[in-house]
């Protein structure tokens, strides 16, 4: 048996356990989950916001500009999709009104045979 990867030696670490030197990158589940230290991924935070403002206002954008440009977007993707399910209903029906009455004059004559 070889003593090195004997899992019952003294100081044996716990098989679900991992060693902070060897992983560092690895921490709590707080800052796993962030990226990094709460107060680090606050700043970039913050001064990525002040960027992003500054460019929207040399744009002359607002936070509400953007948001009614976005929902008229939206809106008018939505309107266009029900024009279109509208229209293929449309097809739908003028086609049942050839294809039905064809295939109920074909099944009675199959029947009669």
């Amino acid at each position: 048996m070889i003593v090195e990867h004997d899992p019952r030696r003294q100081g044996a670490p716990h098989p679900g356990s991992y060693d902070r030197q060897a992983y560092p990158g690895r921490g709590s589940a707080m800052r796993r989950f962030l990226g990094g230290s709460p107060a680090g991924v606050f700043l970039r935070l913050l001064f990525l916001s002040i960027l992003a403002g500054a460019f929207m206002a040399m744009l002359g954008l607002t936070p509400a500009r953007l948001f009614w440009h976005v929902y008229d977007s939206v809106r008018a993707l939505v309107d266009l999709g029900l024009a279109t399910v509208q229209d293929f209903g449309g097809w739908i029906l003028a086609g049942a009104v050839v294809v039905v009455p064809l295939w109920l004059v074909a099944r009675l004559f199959a029947v009669s045979k």
